[in-house]
């Protein structure tokens, strides 16, 4: 028999030894037929649909041997690039607190499936209980099914979903609805159900077919118009956090960027003047407008990092960087970063893997990482999400 000493990156078990087992928690005993005999650490999986359902890998697991998964993926990472730093203890958001999901829906023989998909497969888990979306957004499963069965879908779609400040926001995609009898069940759906937005693509980018109000999500105290479908961190909690992490990395400085800077997550929570470059024209606008009138001192440049990033004379007159890349990372950007003066960097990241490489290209550059926050918002799920904070002494 062996013992279970931690949990690799897609969530098997492994023994000091090198085997391993699926769905084992660091503490398990794994017997010599294969058998996984529960530890302290092992926990009994909460939800029904575990582990059919691809929304989470990781749910056997108790929340200090979940915190240590986040926190060992991070070191693994910087490991393998040479590198080590200070990673504090990771900050995990409770269940049920997801405000942003994609779901998937199906129908076949006038029946409506809705749920996430199955591990490493398309077929759908028909949802009929979840422990990490928002209670409100869970709500609207079942009514949707028999919304979607109301407008025959006959194919695959995919449910947007967002908590926005007035209430739901739903984007459908793939699904139809050019008919008056349809267009009333979307709109008693909604007021049935205090939806805030109802929008549908059917390839041709998002029609809104219900609005009462101007949906906005609240950022740094600055309400933004929410464009369908937008990128937002995936619980408050975890914003909550990564602002927080990020306001210390660049404390003190009165010049920041904000690179990747998306609706303005960082952008508004930041003192002094901000610079917020992002590529995505419909999310620059929104945080233009809401700077503007909140009279915020932030000024947004639409800017494809990827194919023209600052360069390092760009990013000297900054005292601060702020840089939340995609999963990619910013391989392109880094390079400019690594030559440049620019004293302080807090670098935001969802993938442990580029971020380490960026960082190694930024150490080799005369960087420090001074600290790593991990940071666990995609609760039970093999997704990880930091907030670190890189300095360097200034030229003599």
């Amino acid at each position: 028999m062996s013992t279970i000493i931690r949990v690799a990156a897609r969530g098997d078990g492994i023994t000091v030894d090198g085997r391993h087992a699926a769905f084992a928690a660091p503490g398990d005993t794994l017997t010599e037929a294969g058998e996984v005999i529960p530890g302290p650490h092992h926990q009994s999986p909460p939800c029904r649909h575990f582990p059919d359902c691809g929304g989470c890998q990781l749910q056997h697991l108790d929340d200090a041997s979940y915190a240590r998964f986040v926190a060992d993926r991070i070191a693994g990472a910087l490991d393998a690039q040479g590198l080590a730093t200070t990673i504090r203890p990771t900050l995990l958001s409770p269940p049920r607190t997801r405000r942003r999901a994609t779901l998937h829906a199906e129908g076949k023989g006038g029946r409506v499936t809705i749920g996430f998909t199955a591990e490493k497969s398309h077929a759908i888990i028909d949802m009929r209980e979840c422990h990490i979306l928002h209670p409100t957004l869970f709500a609207l499963v079942a009514p949707l099914r028999a919304l979607l069965q109301r407008l025959r879908l006959k194919r695959r779609a995919d449910i947007h979903l967002t908590l926005a400040d007035q209430g739901p926001d739903l984007l459908l995609t793939g699904v139809t609805a050019n008919d008056l009898a349809t267009a009333e069940a979307i709109t008693a759906f909604a007021q049935a159900h205090g939806v805030a937005r109802i929008a549908l693509d059917d390839g041709f980018g998002p029609e809104t077919r219900w609005e009462p109000e101007a949906v906005t999500i609240t950022l740094g105290g600055v309400p933004v118009s929410l464009p369908p479908a937008a990128f937002l961190q995936a619980t408050a909690e975890g914003e909550a956090a990564l602002v927080a992490a990020v306001r210390e990395a660049t404390h003190g400085a009165t010049t920041i960027a904000d690179l990747f800077a998306g609706l303005g997550t960082f952008a508004l929570a930041l003192p002094g003047r901000v610079y917020a470059a992002e590529g995505a024209r419909d999310g620059l606008l929104s945080l233009k407008a809401a700077a503007e009138a909140r009279q915020r001192p932030v000024f947004p440049e639409h800017r494809d990092l990827f194919r023209r990033p600052l360069t390092s004379v760009e990013l000297d007159r900054f005292a601060a960087v702020v840089i939340d890349p995609p999963r990619a990372g910013a391989r392109e950007q880094v390079i400019h970063l690594a030559a440049s003066k620019v004293p302080r960097l807090a670098y935001v990241s969802c993938n442990p893997s580029s971020f380490a490489r960026d960082a190694k290209t930024l150490c080799d550059g005369g960087w420090r990482l001074d600290w790593v926050q991990p940071v666990g918002q995609f609760r039970w799920s093999a997704h990880v999400e930091l907030a670190s904070a890189f300095s360097r002494a200034p030229s003599p």
